[in-house]
């Protein structure tokens, strides 16, 4: 029989858990824990309305934290006092701020009203597909897709393997167009970014140009690689992981974040991943975990490594006494939720992991690698997430037990793989595809490529095969679509008709990787139904359809009309930009709209519009031409229909 457990041992360790805790932080006295922010709901993806104090946030709402530093949380005296006589602790119900990294957030969505549901004409199976997995679907891609089976699902799953093995597919062409456009750090190392970047203390311009390099080829990327799934996935990774490019100190390793962690890892295994956002240059120098020391803690990387990588902000359970919180219902011996008090013990288990960066105390060490300092960790005991640590563990144990501790926890699974379907199929995840999914990623989670099959389990799923419209492109998505879709062959560069470009971007809110929190960018309509961005984007998709650069059009959409339409009525103009662009023909009195703007006073059947461009105020229909077709063009790419998913 199972013996009872000893309550006084029970006692015992509790009381030298909290007299650690005390020590560490210096507390004296006894310490004060809060009420939990909510009650635990094993299914729960969000807060209780009335749950807790909150922030109004990009997606939504945030929980309130203690702000400030742990010593402050711990021994925080404000709000009803509750006493534990079991172990002798104090409980307090009072609560504080956000904490500092976390505070920047997104244009509030509070009382915005939902936009108007429009009902569409159901896209093909391939263009629904492929747009969801791809940064557009294009005549050829479409056509190639509906080569690979007999029916939908064979093809849907051919597909979904071919993309799952990158390296399986030439990506020659891209490399060589990025070298030609003048990319000069893709390949340095990152010894060599910081020799040639951070040393030198060159201006700021060649300081920044590995950022600058990588958020421009993310769009060349996006348009023309053929490794279309992985590309999609490095920017889901990237928002997931969020460093902020233009960041003075991750700026000038920034390709080594982007090449050697993100990239490297997109397909592969949660669990290393982990471990080299934890140990990047770029990471240590943004969550601020390179000056995080024993005698001077900072828990921010240990806050955002909880919060926003692993279990998110729905499994956060405040400032309360890690041995009431309850166990996970789907493992038992994981506990349900996080708690600051291991926020604070993670952060001390994370001391030492810092940059070789011309430290006073290490000043021969400057190549901007990592390095473990025995020296500045907290060897002390730890208590986290329901697991006692040793004290004087080797070298790097504590913080690489932990992620062990978190990359097998049931709720960070369900976490991660909601995120996943929510990028790939809906805004509202089904619960029984998270939960599928979920056990997936965790049974896989020492696997190297438990990514791919947590992503191929999605991606084949019915709630994949069956959505449409349940999601909208946000602006770099429609830009990389839109240059897709009309045939661009420009290659964006550092310098010229790029930076005019990236300039109107930057007014859609969606630049690559500028993202100015550790929380990345919102993945719903919502966040991005506002007039600005509407406006902005749309401002930015016309100017593609009109702009050239060294003479040649960034989209042909004039050389693409006269090779694929024979008479240029209205119709027939339209009709064929649809296709194109769509992949079908939009609802009859929608396709009208577009006709009767192109023909103009011409009849949209039978008038022959003249492939010219000259002044005809008097006879609309023979007025500028060729622009009142790149802005019928710009009108198809602005339409609901190209720009749901």
């Amino acid at each position: 029989m199972p013996r009872t457990p000893d309550r006084s041992a029970s006692r015992r360790f509790r009381q030298q858990v909290y007299a650690t805790l005390a020590k560490r932080h210096r507390i004296f006295g006894p310490l004060r824990f809060h009420a939990p922010l909510r009650s635990v709901d094993p299914d729960s993806v969000g807060l209780p309305a009335s749950a807790a104090p909150t922030a109004t946030g990009a997606a939504g709402s945030v929980p309130v934290r203690p702000a400030g530093t742990a010593r402050a949380a711990l021994a925080g005296a404000a709000g009803d006092v509750l006493r534990d006589d079991d172990a002798g602790l104090v409980h307090s119900a009072g609560h504080g701020g956000i904490s500092e990294k976390s505070a920047a957030k997104a244009p509030s969505t509070a009382g915005q009203r939902r936009p108007a549901l429009v009902t569409l004409a159901r896209a093909p199976f391939a263009v629904r597909a492929l747009n969801r997995m791809t940064y557009g679907a294009t005549e050829a891609d479409v056509a190639a897709f509906n080569a690979l089976g007999a029916n939908d699902t064979a093809r849907l799953t051919a597909w979904v393997d071919r993309q799952l093995n990158p390296a399986g597919i030439d990506d020659s062409a891209l490399d060589t167009r990025l070298a030609n456009a003048g990319y000069s750090t893709l390949n340095k190392s990152l010894t060599q970014l910081w020799a040639d970047h951070v040393l030198p203390d060159p201006p700021f311009a060649t300081r920044m140009r590995p950022a600058t390099e990588v958020q421009r080829g993310a769009l060349a990327r996006a348009v023309h690689s053929r490794r279309q799934l992985q590309e999609v996935m490095v920017g889901f990774w990237h928002n997931h992981f969020n460093v902020t490019a233009s960041d003075f100190s991750a700026g000038p390793v920034f390709m080594h974040y982007h090449r050697d962690v993100i990239r490297a890892n997109a397909l592969g295994n949660f669990r290393t991943m982990l471990e080299a956002v934890a140990q990047s240059t770029a990471m240590l120098y943004y969550l601020d975990n390179a000056s995080n020391t024993r005698s001077g803690p900072n828990e921010n990387f240990a806050r955002e490594l909880l919060e926003l990588h692993t279990f998110g902000a729905e499994n956060y359970l405040g400032f309360v006494d890690p041995f009431q919180v309850p166990p996970a219902p789907e493992d038992p011996s994981y506990p349900i939720g996080y708690t600051d008090v291991d926020v604070y013990e993670t952060a001390s288990a994370f001391t030492g992991w810092s940059v070789r960066d011309g430290h006073w105390q290490y000043p021969t060490e400057d190549d901007g690698t990592f390095v473990y300092r025995q020296a500045w960790h907290d060897a002390g005991p730890k208590f986290v997430l329901g697991r006692f640590l040793n004290p004087e563990q080797p070298a790097m144990k504590d913080g690489r037990d932990i992620l062990d501790r978190l990359a097998s926890h049931p709720r960070v699974a369900k976490f991660i793989c909601r995120k996943l379907i929510r990028r790939f199929v809906s805004d509202t995840p089904g619960q029984d595809l998270v939960d599928s999914a979920a056990a997936v990623f965790r049974n896989n989670w020492q696997q190297p490529d438990q990514i791919a099959r947590t992503l191929r389990h999605i991606l084949l799923s019915d709630a994949f095969r069956h959505s449409w419209g349940t999601k909208v492109r946000r602006p770099f998505e429609l830009a990389a679509a839109a240059l897709r879709g009309l045939g661009s062959d420009w290659t964006p560069r550092i310098d010229g008709k790029t930076d005019e470009f990236f300039w109107l971007f930057d007014a859609t809110g969606h630049t690559p990787y500028a993202w100015p929190a550790p929380n990345g960018y919102p993945d719903t309509a919502l966040a991005w139904s506002g007039s600005n961005s509407y406006a902005m984007t749309w401002r930015l998709l016309t100017w593609l359809s009109e702009t050239q650069d060294n003479s040649m059009p960034l989209t042909p959409i004039l050389a693409a009309s006269r090779s694929g339409v024979s008479s240029w009525t209205a119709n027939n103009l339209v009709d064929f930009w649809c296709r194109r662009l769509l992949g079908y023909l939009p609802a009859a009195s929608r396709r009208a709209t577009l006709t009767q703007f192109l023909a103009q006073n011409g009849d949209p059947a039978s008038y022959v519009i003249t492939d010219t461009n000259s002044w005809a105020a008097s006879d609309p229909k023979r007025h500028y031409n060729q622009e009142r077709l790149r802005s019928t063009v710009a009108l198809i790419l602005m339409s609901p229909e190209f720009m749901s998913l």
